[in-house]
């Protein structure tokens, strides 16, 4: 018997209702499929009956590991990796799309590193804390570095809360189901890291203190503090930053 492991973050998605609707939302077209932490492979399995043109599991649990690659042997389409999500080279696919129930200690880091690898993956679609969600939403709620970040790479979609009680064991929290479309931009990354450090640190700060306004059209925003833009308001000040 698989016990989860409490340091790994693991909570087992039971429910096969959920499951279901999370592998309707998979767009399956010519991509390369990469499932992070699939557990016991409950999602997996759906994945699979699809016949996804590539298909990539990657695991930390070395008996997780064991038991994957056993209940899924007979299947040739699938790359089953034992490592730490944060070492895997994700520069190496092209049109992934990556899904997974992510472990709500690692969720917010590992999500931030891969908005930004737009050049090899096309969506991302996971499970994730009901507050992170609501953060990430940058049509809502105080202004922060994340929404701007999501924004910037990717258009961000809530497709439904889920319930505590589809998981073993029970989470103190409710969670939901989250997409990342990313978009083909090209960044400049010595001016996002220099704009982050300014534009987010002391959100009390009123815009005119933070940077030098000359652009007329940023006038009316001088006076406003970070947390009180909106995504609009941020990506003008971003443009002439």
């Amino acid at each position: 018997m698989i016990i989860p492991k409490k340091s790994l973050g693991q909570n087992f998605l039971k429910d096969k209702n959920i499951i279901n609707k999370i592998n309707n939302i998979i767009n399956f077209n010519n991509k390369t499929i990469v499932e992070i932490g699939p557990g016991l492979g409950f999602l997996t399995e759906k994945i699979i009956k699809k016949n996804p043109k590539k298909f990539i599991i990657i695991e930390k649990d070395e008996k997780l590991y064991d038991l994957l690659n056993d209940k899924f042997k007979d299947y040739k389409n699938i790359t089953i990796i034992n490592d730490d999500i944060f070492n895997y080279n994700f520069n190496k696919l092209n049109n992934a799309l990556i899904v997974s129930n992510l472990p709500y200690n690692i969720s917010r880091k590992l999500i931030i590193k891969l908005i930004k690898l737009n050049k090899n993956i096309d969506e991302m679609i996971f499970m994730i804390q009901k507050e992170l969600s609501e953060k990430f939403n940058y049509n809502n709620g105080r202004m922060n570095k994340y929404k701007f970040l999501i924004k910037l790479f990717s258009e961000y979609q809530i497709y439904f809360d889920v319930s505590k009680n589809v998981f073993y064991p029970k989470p103190k929290v409710k969670s939901s189901v989250v997409g990342f479309k990313l978009k083909k931009v090209k960044i400049n990354k010595n001016k996002l890291e220099l704009f982050i450090k300014t534009i987010f640190t002391n959100n009390r700060k009123k815009i005119k203190n933070k940077i030098n306004i000359k652009n007329n059209n940023l006038i009316k925003l001088k006076d406003k503090r970070i947390d009180e833009l909106n995504i609009d308001d941020l990506f003008k000040v971003y443009k002439f930053f």
